[in-house]
């Protein structure tokens, strides 16, 4: 499955793709607001080569979960570049509920940030979301990550709130704000 609107492709991640995965998951920004965390918000330590690879393992069993039940939980697209198809970033469904609701995340590596490449995949996964039935889909950011924020308003998602204290990075508690986009409203 791959998706694109000519400047931007989605496409399932592959072994060849672990390196720019392990590079990436080093990025200061990434660690923060995308990878795992223990109770105290401190972050797990980079990912290594081979762990990259497990987790495109994962990403395939996924894909092949998705070919079978319909549903695209755990199913990553990395984000590249259409001319190029220089790997740029993530995204991918971290939820769809059994009332078909579809909660989803991203990243973009620090040399590609601010080029417009997370708005536009915000806007194809998205699209593609609604293609497969999603009645809700919901973005979750941290207050204090302004980048993403951005990415939420202009990919047309609605504010829908904040979790006060919801989250924790370095054991200081954050604010989590709420975004979402329904399909018949949505203008993305």
């Amino acid at each position: 499955m791959t998706l694109s609107d000519g400047r931007v492709t989605l496409r399932p991640w592959s072994k060849d793709d672990a390196r720019f995965m392990a590079e990436a998951s080093a990025d200061p920004a990434i660690r923060r607001y995308n990878g795992a965390h223990d109770r105290q918000g401190r972050p797990a330590p980079p990912l290594s080569v081979p762990e990259a690879e497990a987790a495109v393992d994962q990403f395939v069993l996924s894909w092949r979960a998705l070919a079978a039940s319909g549903t695209p939980a755990g199913v990553a697209f990395a984000i590249a570049d259409a001319e190029t198809g220089q790997l740029v970033g993530c995204c991918g469904v971290d939820d769809w509920t059994k009332e078909d609701v579809a909660q989803f995340g991203y990243w973009i590596a620090a040399e590609a940030r601010g080029r417009g490449y997370a708005t536009r995949a915000v806007i194809l996964l998205t699209r593609w979301l609604f293609e497969l039935g999603a009645a809700r889909v919901f973005l979750t950011i941290v207050a204090e990550n302004e980048e993403s924020l951005a990415v939420a308003h202009r990919a047309g998602f609605v504010y829908e709130g904040t979790m006060r204290a919801h989250s924790i990075w370095q054991g200081e508690r954050c604010d989590v704000m709420w975004f979402a986009a329904l399909p018949l409203e949505w203008t993305g």
